[in-house]
């Protein structure tokens, strides 16, 4: 039996509008209550304050200023205790200078209204997914996009973070509407629109730049849908005019000026040695070109040389085993774990709705699908691999597309109807299902978030935030006695929510924050542990893990689907090994040769089987003249190190084991 579902009266229609965005904001205001803070909210936070009061830009230059002076706009009503000492580098000031500036402003006092600015960013692009559906096809299918969007985790898991990649995601799909919008009828409030829209993109996150390829090839698609290539030239020149409005959006949330900060400050690294020094001499090169005629802030071409340093140094994590960089199946794999069973479902049937429903709508879909394409190839073959969210910015595309089907579904029988209501139940039971564990969240089909741990790592299941949770197991086990292995540790601490576990070492904890640790070789009590620690997804996996051991054991609880929870006694060798690793450095800065001896042994006496602690205590054996000792460990160092997955530790140590090894063996003649 065939049906045709009515409209529903504007009036119903915009209540429902309505309630389904207030069912949104209520989980958001609920995940940005009951979770901690992650890895980069507090410096985040600290860096747009300090933006708004002072004008510096070099904290956090990594990311551009948009999403964090949003956060940072309440607290200038606050009352604010003095700025941290700024005497580290400039990351360790942002991560341990935000830690400080958050928490000793009352933690959640500064945190939860900054978190619920940026819910503001989510909220808008849940409006702009109905209006945009509602307009290119009914209705119905804007209701049904809205719908399923505000059920969808990765977004709730996102979208009242003080982090950039909802704001981006939003940035990117107004950027793209507004063009098409240009395209369907030329004024000059669209075009400046597009062009705001794109500077937004541009200045909520450096994936912004996209939004040059994502407008040039809407351009050449526009010429390919009308079948009338008169149209390419006038369309890429409002493109080009598009990113010029955008470009000058840029500076001026940089004040429209050059340098990072005031007369007198300078950024760290400065400017010239960081774009000289870049894994990529081309792209050093470029970059080089514009901050020498300033075509860009200072800060914003310090920040894009950034994101190209950290996409070398960051490791990634994948079916079980840590990379130095991921393979192109990374982002594929984590659309298939992280999105809804209902959203593929929906995105499987796309192309037989439409063919059912003609050419016209066919060939729009495709036109207006081009971003996705473009934003796809980009990030497959880019090497920054850690976390589903910085595919974000397709889904508001998908989720059209899913509404689109949605309504096609409602003008078939009957059977048709009740599918696409079931789905639509499916999505909101799936959410309420995890809530508020959202971040990780995986699939049926996948196994569910338990086993996301399988396939993905990092911020897929842990970034830190379930402090409070972990808070509330401890005091409703009573428990006394506990070590703590904390991913975001020096970032946040699991002190500063009230949990007084002792401290188990992490890498960016150990050797670059320099965290305060004493961990013997057996621990015995009750055993926290971040899933990102467990797995190793700093430290490398197997050897490379001090905490490998675990993995084999059934833990007690998982507390939010991301901290896992043992009791017994359990040896944890290579994390002592790393602190007499750090603290034989220590002891030979202060002047005590002997100490730091002493440290290096036991360091390989614990782990022997590691490149780090052989080329240490090697090391000190050739400063003591010892060369036949010496070369021994150096070849040691050298053999562990392509035993242990080479390509993880190579830049680390391994010029320094066969610097080592050289000058040895010239000793040793």
């Amino acid at each position: 039996m065939k049906i045709s579902v009515p409209e529903l009266p504007a009036g119903m229609r915009r209540v429902s509008v309505a309630m389904l965005l207030l069912v949104f904001a209520v989980q958001l205001v609920h995940v940005a209550r009951v979770t901690s803070a992650n890895w980069d909210e507090c410096h985040h936070l600290y860096d747009g304050y300090n933006i708004l009061t002072h004008r510096d830009y070099r904290l956090n230059a990594e990311v551009p200023p948009l999403v964090k002076i949003t956060a940072a706009l309440p607290l200038l009503l606050m009352k604010i205790g003095p700025m941290p000492a700024q005497d580290k580098s400039q990351a360790l000031n942002a991560f341990i200078g935000g830690r400080e500036f958050v928490f000793g402003n009352g933690g959640d006092r500064v945190l939860f209204p900054a978190r619920l600015m940026c819910c503001l960013f989510a909220l808008a692009l849940a409006g702009l997914v109905y209006m945009v559906t509602r307009h290119l096809f009914s209705g119905w299918a804007g209701l049904a996009a809205l719908g399923l969007f505000v059920f969808d985790p990765l977004l709730l898991a996102h979208g009242s973070l003080v982090s950039t990649d909802v704001a981006s995601a939003l940035f990117l799909f107004g950027s793209v509407v507004a063009f098409c919008r240009y395209a369907e009828r030329q004024t000059a409030g669209r075009f400046v629109a597009a062009g705001l829209l794109v500077g937004l993109a541009l200045t909520a996150k450096f994936t912004g730049i996209l939004a040059v390829p994502m407008l040039l090839a809407l351009a050449l698609a526009e010429g390919l849908r009308q079948r009338n290539w008169r149209v390419l030239g006038p369309r890429l020149a409002s493109a080009g005019g598009m990113l010029l409005v955008g470009w000058v959006v840029v500076w001026s949330f940089y004040g429209f000026r050059y340098r990072a900060a005031p007369v007198g400050l300078d950024l760290s690294p400065l400017t010239t040695p960081y774009l000289a020094g870049m894994p990529n001499a081309k792209d050093g090169a470029k970059l080089a070109f514009v901050a020498k005629y300033h075509l860009l802030p200072e800060a914003y071409v310090w920040g894009l040389a950034n994101t190209k340093y950290t996409e070398q140094e960051y490791t990634s994590y994948f079916f079980g085993k840590v990379y130095r960089h991921g393979p192109w199946t990374y982002f594929p794999v984590a659309f298939l774990v992280k999105s809804t069973l209902p959203l593929l479902l929906l995105l499987a049937g796309s192309g037989v709705a439409w063919w059912r429903t003609g050419w016209r709508r066919l060939s729009l879909l495709a036109y207006f699908l081009v971003p996705v394409g473009v934003y796809g190839a980009v990030i497959t073959t880019s090497h920054f691999d850690i976390g589903a969210r910085h595919l974000l910015p397709i889904y508001p595309f998908l989720y059209v597309v899913a509404g689109g089907v949605e309504a096609t579904m409602l003008q078939g029988g009957m059977v048709w109807v009740a599918i696409a209501v079931v789905l639509l139940g499916w999505q909101a039971v799936t959410s309420v299902r995890v809530m508020p564990a959202y971040m990780a969240y995986g699939n049926e089909a996948m196994g569910g978030p338990l086993q996301v741990r399988r396939y993905l790592s990092d911020a897929n299941v842990d970034w830190g935030q379930q402090l409070k949770g972990a808070r509330q197991y401890l005091a409703e086990n009573q428990v006394k006695d506990c070590w703590f292995g904390y991913f975001p540790d020096g970032a946040v601490e699991p002190r500063d929510y009230g949990i007084a576990c002792k401290r188990l070492p992490t890498p960016s904890g150990t050797w670059w924050m320099g965290l305060p640790t004493e961990v013997p070789p057996a621990i015995e009590g009750t055993v926290l542990l971040s899933e990102s620690v467990l797995d190793g997804v700093e430290s490398g996996d197997g050897p490379l893990n001090p905490y490998a051991s675990f993995q084999k054991l059934k833990p007690l609880a998982v507390i939010e689907d991301g901290v896992y929870v043992f009791r017994g006694r359990f040896a944890v060798p290579l994390a002592a090994a790393w602190i007499d690793v750090r603290r034989s450095a220590e002891l030979e800065r202060a002047g005590d040769k002997d100490g730091a001896f002493r440290a290096a042994a036991e360091a390989v006496t614990l782990a022997p089987n590691q490149a780090k602690t052989q080329l240490n205590v090697a090391d000190m054996l050739a400063q003591r003249g010892a060369w036949n000792d010496a070369l021994l460990h150096y070849e040691l160092a050298e053999q562990w190190l392509n035993a242990n997955r080479p390509e993880l530790e190579e830049e680390e140590v391994g010029p320094a084991i066969r610097a080592g090894l050289a000058q040895a063996r010239s000793h040793t003649k």
